[in-house]
């Protein structure tokens, strides 16, 4: 196997390939356990919220955010909410001030049938 191929003359090593693939196995495997794997764990609220029901639930928000997953906030509009789309968005607003220093907005808010979704990840 070579070490160095650069140097004049290069460098090379005589060893067994078998325990060659095991150790880049054995390395691959190490690498793979210390990797975390971003989850979207999703908060659901009501357009008309309470601001005690607000706050615990931004509370969760900074808890999976600091765990390093993103979180995806969900406004589900009932009945004639669907009239006061703009009480969901001011909601959504209030969100991107309350987590701009720890979070960034990975997807703006949209609609999709009678909900609207925002995406935020850490920074």
């Amino acid at each position: 196997m070579e070490i160095s191929p650069k140097l004049t003359p290069p460098v090379c090593k005589i060893l067994d390939y078998g325990k060659f693939k095991f150790e880049q196995q054995k390395k691959a495997n190490a690498a793979r356990k210390k990797q975390k794997v971003v989850e979207i764990k999703e908060i659901k609220m009501r357009p008309n919220i309470d601001i005690h029901d607000y706050n615990v639930k931004m509370k969760k928000v900074f808890e999976f955010i600091e765990g390093g997953d993103k979180v995806k906030l969900t406004i589900r509009f009932r009945g004639r909410e669907m009239a006061h789309l703009e009480l969901g968005s001011k909601i959504l607003d209030r969100v991107t001030e309350d987590v701009k220093e720890v979070a960034k907005v990975e997807s703006r808010a949209k609609m999709e049938g009678r909900q609207l979704m925002m995406v935020i990840a850490g920074k």
